[in-house]
């Protein structure tokens, strides 16, 4: 197609070493294995911009092409010929220049072969077409655009004309089964020659600098249009966008041209019926900024073609409409604020954080034990945060008024929900918002916990955090914090039901109440169970709904460990979420008749690489409940350990709220559905295949 007119590849900024690189003298230079006007060292990489057009604008787009006996496609091609117009003089404007315009027209050429289209065979036809456009004037675009109403049909008529010529193109490529000779004709250049090469020739050229075409376009035409591909035996079918609750909104794809290709490339698919374009040329060939303002001028050319504007866009929006669209982005900014301020107050913990984790990651030599202990805080991490709008929720249900549906839920609740849930789907811009706001408010969560402001006893999630001002590091030894109760320990009398009355530890949730340990060893003596027993939510943690839950009459879950015969008496190896860490006794009060335990202190500790990433405290007592007096006790038994820097100091320790002994069951209509649907036999079911899967 290219014959002898010479198209443009370059914008007149490209250099005085721009010559002929493509063309006729460059395709000989590369056939002799140079690359023509030596070899660039210049790094190209994509520079991208999207754009869409509207489903309005489309449809008149879409009318105006079938008047002129064109597709899409043709109308697309022509679009790109003229805008590309508009800046291949660098942008001085002054150009009375008339260049021709050779463009990478890409096409699925498959379809054409009737039955090759079944993806149950390879089959391989041409996937591009050049076209010679022209010779057009420089900004023949811009001249479109700014024209008065007046004048525009004589710009309008060249637009159609070449649409014509390019489908005149197509179709005299398709009739001379140009799809089927190129391949031919491609597979005898790749058995002749060394086409590899040839190609890595032609993209370091220091003269085409790896452009071969003016400009290239690609109209995948509808997305819901295509045939998704076959699966087994069932039919194939058309693409969707909407899948379940979730809808593709926007579809924006290119292939680069950074390395070889085209001088300015569009690459174009309409989604919904929209059109969405994403362009690519190769920087720094065209920048950036120079980009943006050809795929605005693409746009504002298709606008002005089908008659969407009748006149020329004015430069400045109106007061009226700025503010409409600065009024919807309210809660999206709104969110993005709160974001950055909940970020921003904790950003020392932050900073402090993210040093501990690199210094325990070189630190450590074996990198599945790092990320096992970090993804072990991970986890916890993420639960508290989690929790808390499941039991805000919990509380909105149970405490809205009205008529009940089944006697379980208000009406007014599930009318209040898909509100919720229309307003969602319905507002992109209150979705963003609510997406922006919650990971906001989960990461203003952890936050505080790194910073010590969201409950220490339960969420003090700092590695190696700091006691009065001065930062502990890592884990004491056993012999550090051990007391002298500890002399003569029997495990088998730390055996049986216990009931915790404090703790520090964020592998435990202080919304859960009434938690019991009953502790376990194995037949052999070398290992251990302990069955910990939870009710929750706590009364506290969930006033209108605590005694609504399926755990509100317990559940259980189960620890397991080993005794190592390495270790000293009072050390109990535990395993857990793909970590083991030691379980410090380090004291015990005993009865003064029996010698039996009636306290504990235990003491959990995770180091990796000389960072503390876990500490757990637990007091229990044989009793469900304790004095004033006999809590303070084992606080000063827990300083006099050393353990106060680690978190038994009282302000550093949640209480374990108690329901009474003796006290009944919930009972309730939600309890009596739970019942009903199984769900007391699934615990139990769980419970017990745990704890013997355990043993």
């Amino acid at each position: 197609s290219e014959g002898l007119r010479n198209p443009v590849i370059l914008p007149d900024t490209a250099g005085d070493d721009q010559k002929d690189g493509s063309g006729f003298l460059g395709a000989l230079t590369i056939i002799s294995g140079s690359a023509p006007g030596g070899e660039s060292d210049d790094e190209r990489k994509s520079t991208v911009q999207f754009r869409t057009l509207n489903e309005t604008a489309l449809n008149a787009l879409l009318k105006k092409c079938k008047e002129n006996g064109v597709t899409l496609s043709n109308a697309l091609t022509a679009a790109v010929a003229f805008s590309s117009s508009d800046f291949i003089d660098g942008g001085n404007g002054t150009s009375e220049m008339k260049r021709n315009y050779k463009i990478l027209q890409s096409l699925d050429m498959r379809r054409f072969g009737g039955s090759l289209d079944k993806c149950e065979t390879v089959a391989c036809m041409a996937g591009s077409h050049d076209l010679m456009l022209g010779p057009l004037p420089d900004r023949l675009g811009e001249s479109l655009r700014k024209s008065s109403s007046e004048s525009r049909s004589e710009f309008e008529k060249k637009f159609w004309e070449l649409a014509k010529e390019s489908k005149r193109q197509t179709e005299s490529f398709i009739e001379s089964e140009g799809p089927q000779q190129a391949t031919r004709v491609f597979d005898f250049a790749m058995t002749i020659s060394d086409m590899n090469n040839l190609v890595h020739l032609s993209a370091q050229s220091k003269e085409s600098k790896g452009r071969a075409y003016s400009a290239g376009i690609v109209n995948a035409g509808v997305f819901e249009r295509q045939y998704a591909v076959q699966r087994g035996n069932e039919q194939r079918e058309t693409i969707h966008t909407q899948h379940g609750r979730y809808q593709i909104e926007e579809v924006y794809f290119a292939a680069s041209h950074a390395r070889s290709g085209c001088l300015y490339q569009s690459s174009c698919l309409t989604v919904n019926n929209q059109l969405l374009c994403t362009f690519h040329p190769a920087e720094p060939i065209v920048d950036d900024a120079t980009n943006s303002k050809y795929a605005d001028s693409f746009i504002e050319l298709l606008q002005i073609i089908n008659g969407e504007m009748d006149t020329p866009p004015a430069t400045d929006e109106s007061a009226s409409s700025v503010f409409i669209s600065n009024l919807k982005n309210v809660p999206t900014l709104a969110a993005v604020a709160f974001g950055v301020v909940g970020i921003g107050i904790h950003a020392n913990a932050w900073s402090q954080f993210f040093s501990s984790v690199l210094e325990m990651k070189e630190s450590v030599a074996d990198p599945n034990d790092f990320w096992a202990a970090l993804n072990f805080w991970i986890f916890f991490a993420v639960g508290h945060p989690v929790l808390q709008p499941i039991l805000w929720i919990s509380d909105v249900l149970h405490g809205t008024s009205g008529p009940m549906i089944g006697g379980l839920v208000p009406a007014l609740f599930l009318l209040g929900n898909i509100a919720v849930i229309y307003v969602t789907l319905a507002f992109k811009e209150i979705r963003n918002a609510a997406n922006i706001f919650a990971l906001s408010a989960f990461f203003a969560y952890v936050g505080a916990g790194l910073d010590g402001q969201a409950g220490l006893g339960d969420f003090n999630l700092a590695l190696d955090d700091n006691y009065n001002g001065a930062i502990v590091k890592g884990c004491p030894s056993y012999q550090d914090v051990r007391q002298s109760s500890m002399d003569n320990f029997d495990i088998t009398k730390y055996e049986g039901l216990w009931y915790e009355q404090k703790f520090h530890d964020w592998t435990q949730f202080k919304e859960v109440y009434d938690t019991t340990l009953d502790i376990k060893l194995t037949s052999d003596g070398k290992g251990w169970i302990d069955d910990f027993g939870v009710r929750g939510p706590a009364p506290d943690a969930a006033p209108l709904s605590w005694d609504k839950s399926p755990v509100a009459n317990g559940a259980h879950y189960f620890l397991f460990g080993r005794i190592d015969e390495n270790d000293p008496p009072g050390i109990l190896r535990e395993k857990g979420f793909g970590v083991e860490f030691p379980n410090y006794i380090v004291d015990v009060k005993k009865d003064p008749e029996t010698g039996e335990y009636q306290e504990a202190i235990q003491f959990q500790c995770l180091e990796r690489g000389g960072v503390r990433v876990f500490e757990g405290i637990n007091f229990m007592s044989r009793k469900p409940t304790m004095t004033e007096q006999e809590v303070q006790d084992m606080h000063g038994r827990a300083e006099k350990a050393g353990m106060y820097p680690y978190g038994a100091s009282p302000e550093q320790m949640h209480t374990v709220a108690r329901k009474p002994v003796g006290s009944p069951n919930e009972d309730n209509s939600w309890q009596a559905m739970w019942r009903a649907i199984g769900v007391d036999k699934l615990l139990e079911l769980l419970t017990e295949s745990i704890e013997d899967g355990g043993r």
